[in-house]
């Protein structure tokens, strides 16, 4: 089948190449005249696609995606369909349907999973829609999933995609916080020699074997000890919205928050909560305290 796909990043991009890989064809349309695009505006897109018309849009979650839409909206036919592949907030499209289905176009949400490593591995996808919506691109999910039996879920009504990627997220935040605070409670120690062989061991037989293992293990063979990286993690927003849901629907998320709020702490060069906690400990029990730009730690009191 014939497929618009907008965003040729590196999702985008990769997601391209395993869908013509298929043997379907994919008209491509970035913003930077520097892509791989095949078109040079979405006018152009809508125009050498035939009717029924299927477009992906695999744009930044928020005010990139609304005008995207927004503009196809205004361009394309009854029948037509839109997908949105980025990491959209689930209630945004419930409302992207809504305004949609005035003009008779339809629209899937489709949570995408795979980073780069999509364009051979596959990629998992979480598809929320219509059924009948869902069918009339099936081909297209068939290209991208990874072969085999797993990978792919139509998982309910409109929003229901974005949403179990949104835990899907979530659940990976909690993972990747749990191997980090363990390789540093054993790079910590001072009777273990070699940590990145202890983890390397710990990829077959074990019950916490997974692929983020074996990628850590890989960053550490990459880089012992991580000294070319800087202890800084941003969050994209679906560990926010996992928990604002779980607030929603009254459901208990300690893990996943605590590892959410492990990485504001590591925007911060010098927390201003711990400066309070040591300023207490000093008041309340006279502990030592570091002094301002001295990297070296007091002595434990």
């Amino acid at each position: 089948m014939e497929i618009g796909l907008i965003g040729l990043g590196k999702m985008g991009g990769n997601m391209a190449q395993r869908i013509r890989n298929a043997g379907h064809t994919v008209f491509g349309f970035d913003r930077s005249p520097d892509s791989a695009r095949d078109v040079a505006s979405l006018e152009e897109l809508v125009e050498k696609l035939a009717a029924p018309r299927a477009v992906w849009v695999m744009v930044p979650a928020g005010g990139p995606t609304d005008e995207t839409i927004k503009a196809l909206g205004e361009l394309l036919s009854e029948g037509d369909l839109i997908i949105d592949g980025g990491n959209s907030k689930y209630t945004d499209d419930q409302r992207h349907a809504e305004e949609l289905s005035k003009k008779s176009i339809n629209f899937v949400d489709c949570g995408v999973s795979g980073g780069v490593w999509g364009l051979q591995n596959g990629y998992a996808l979480m598809c929320g829609g219509a059924a009948d919506d869902v069918a009339k691109v099936k081909p297209i999910f068939d290209a991208l999933k990874p072969e085999g039996e797993f990978g792919y879920v139509h998982a309910g009504g409109v929003g229901a995609g974005h949403f179990t990627k949104m835990v899907h997220n979530g659940i990976e935040y909690g993972i990747m916080q749990s191997y980090a605070e363990g390789y540093e409670l054993m790079a910590a120690s001072p009777i273990v020699e070699n940590v990145t062989e202890t983890m390397n061991s710990w990829r077959e037989g074990t019950v916490i074997r997974s692929w983020l293992l074996d990628l850590a293990v890989k960053a550490l063979q990459e880089d012992p000890g991580l000294s070319k990286i800087r202890g800084f993690a941003q969050d994209s927003g679906e560990g926010r919205w996992t928990i604002e849901a779980a607030i929603d629907n009254a459901v208990p998320l300690p893990s996943i928050t605590a590892s959410l709020f492990a990485r504001f702490s590591s925007r911060q060069d010098d927390s201003p909560t711990m400066k309070m906690v040591a300023a207490l400990r000093n008041q309340f029990g006279g502990h030592a305290v570091g002094a301002v730009g001295d990297s070296t730690p007091p002595p434990v009191s």
